[in-house]
């Protein structure tokens, strides 16, 4: 549209200027006021053939005709006739008045004619022939504007990127949501695995530490044994009471099975016979005293068939320092303990007799050294005993803080035993004990010291797990003597024999009545031979060796009976 209009407004553009845009978008020019050369006016509506005028403002009054606007700029100026009258439909038929001028849609001159020159005139500029116009002259009917030759073109809407963008926020957001939904299935899903898991391990470990009713890990007469008592794991150390004041041993196994995590303190009559490493026989008692812990760990591990870790030398002045360092103990006592500082008969005790008793460290050393006039070495035993499980309770689960608590009491331990591993031990059996998996169990020993079969079979057998263990290689092979002849003397000739002839002798007592034959027995084929060597050894006949039950410490048992003759030996 511009580019015809600047061809004849180019040379002009000082005398008109923008007042605005037609209801088409066109730009409507005036004229100047102070210009008074004269020029053709610019009829953007004369029709070269119908011939009227354009007349803006339709008073249909004549007007003075001024010059007719040459956008050529040729210089001519043709005569204009009146306007005539405005036809809105184009068709050309005269409306009355004048002839009209001709229509010159790139507005050359008219045929005839002219207008006069009207200040302040409002020109309308032709809008550019769209794409569907012709650039060759059309004819007077072609060249009216028809709604065809426009060509609309889309502008895009500014909202539409919007739009996109909110599809695009949506659709990411369904994503987003579906994502969760699925991270929340595969979530839950997990954690039903895992609590499944959970459950069942739970029941596994329920039955394993025999805690189902109806089922139990360690077998019953009916169900058997899962696991040998002597494939257990177990480790071990020996602990020594030493009275400072009033003199005298007292001797207990601290047992943790880590198989089946249950914890015992085994205690250990002072009467319970052992082997020297000489093969003289001795005491409990006297062992500890003579060989010392080394000597008498290696004495209880002969004679009990274990594996005893270290010692652990507890005297009454530290027994006092650890109560008092873990915060006293709650027992139930079964005896009052006398005051020893006190004068008068009838004091007060300074232990009551009870349940739920609180002990000090002092009031704790008191009762476990306790023994009243009369009673067996056994009860003083379970006193210290008791007060050792006390102790456990009190003590930390935590390895590091029960080393620091060991550490605090500045003994001087055993070089087999470290402080950390003492600690760490200790806090392994206070965690039994604060559950309820540690129990205390006495070691039967008859009078003369022997172990009967009865604690052979609980004691040795179940909880030490001290079945016979197999010899190393050039090891002594253990030999466990039941006296079953009558006759007492004949213990100790055996004993030298056995011990002369290279056997490690382990004395089995005394049988309450006497046997007419000998036996020779083993367990496993393999000392099969040994049972042979040993009957040789006592002069006995091969047909005493048999195969059977033995001791749980030994490797061959030995049941001496009327038969046996030392001189043959």
């Amino acid at each position: 549209m511009n580019d015809r209009y600047d061809a004849g407004y180019g040379d002009h553009e000082d005398q008109y200027e923008l007042v605005g845009y037609d209801e088409y978008g066109r730009p409507v020019y005036r004229q100047a006021a102070q210009q008074q050369a004269p020029q053709q006016p610019y009829d953007p509506y004369a029709q070269q053939q119908q011939g009227y005028g354009y007349d803006p403002y339709a008073t249909g009054s004549q007007q003075q005709v001024p010059q007719q606007y040459d956008p050529y700029g040729t210089g001519q100026q043709p005569v204009t006739p009146p306007a005539p009258s405005y036809d809105p439909y184009g068709t050309g038929a005269p409306q009355g008045g004048a002839p009209q001028a001709p229509y010159d849609p790139y507005g050359r001159a008219a045929a005839s004619g002219q207008q006069p020159r009207v200040a302040e005139q409002t020109a309308y500029i032709p809008q550019q022939a769209g794409p569907g116009e012709r650039t060759q002259e059309a004819s007077p009917a072609e060249r009216d504007y028809r709604t065809e030759q426009f060509e609309f073109v889309e502008e895009p809407d500014g909202d539409s990127e919007d739009v996109i963008d909110w599809l695009n926020f949506t659709e990411n957001r369904t994503e987003r949501r579906e994502e969760a939904k699925r991270r929340a299935r595969s979530r839950l899903v997990a954690l039903v695995v895992v609590l499944a898991m959970v459950a069942v391990g739970g029941v596994g470990y329920l039955w394993y530490a025999g805690k189902l009713p109806g089922l139990s890990w360690s077998g019953s007469k009916k169900g058997g044994s899962a696991t040998a008592a002597g494939a257990q794991n177990r480790d071990v150390i020996v602990v020594h009471l030493h009275n400072t004041k009033g003199g005298g041993t007292s001797t207990a196994l601290l047992v943790d099975n880590t198989t089946t995590k249950q914890g015992t303190t085994v205690l250990l009559p002072n009467s319970l016979s052992l082997t020297d490493d000489d093969g003289t026989t001795t005491t409990l008692a006297k062992s500890v005293d003579g060989d010392g812990s080394s000597g008498t760990r290696d004495s209880l591990d002969t004679a009990l068939g274990t594996d005893i870790e270290g010692t652990w030398r507890l005297d009454t002045p530290y027994l006092q320092n650890l109560v008092d360092l873990i915060g006293n103990i709650e027992i139930d006592t079964n005896a009052d303990v006398p005051d020893p500082a006190a004068k008068k008969k009838g004091a007060e005790p300074l232990v009551h007799q009870g349940k739920d008793q609180t002990l000090s460290g002092k009031t704790a050393v008191a009762y476990a050294t306790y023994r009243a006039s009369g009673e067996a070495q056994n009860a003083q035993l379970e006193r210290f005993g008791q007060v050792m499980a006390g102790v456990l309770r009190k003590m930390s689960s935590d390895p590091a803080a029960a080393t620091t608590t060991v550490q605090t009491l500045a003994q001087i331990l055993d070089p087999s035993l470290t402080d950390k591993d003492l600690g760490t031990f200790l806090a392994k059996l206070a965690d039994l004990a604060k559950g309820g998996d540690y129990k205390t169990a006495l070691l039967p020993v008859q009078s003369d010291g022997t172990m009967s079969a009865q604690a052979s079979a609980s004691v040795v057998k179940d909880v030490l797990g001290g079945a016979a263990k197999s010899p190393e290689q050039g090891s002594a092979v253990r030999v466990s003597v039941q006296n079953a002849t009558g006759t007492k003397a004949n213990t100790d000739k055996a004993r030298v024999v056995l011990l002369n002839g290279g056997f490690t002798f382990l004395e089995g007592g005394t049988a309450g009545t006497a046997s007419a034959t000998s036996k020779v027995v083993y367990t496993d084929a393999k000392d099969k031979a040994n049972a042979g060597e040993v009957a040789k050894t006592l002069g006995l006949p091969d047909s005493s060796v048999a195969k059977g039950k033995t001791t749980s410490n030994a490797d061959v048992s030995v049941i001496l009976g009327q038969d046996y003759k030392p001189s043959a030996s």
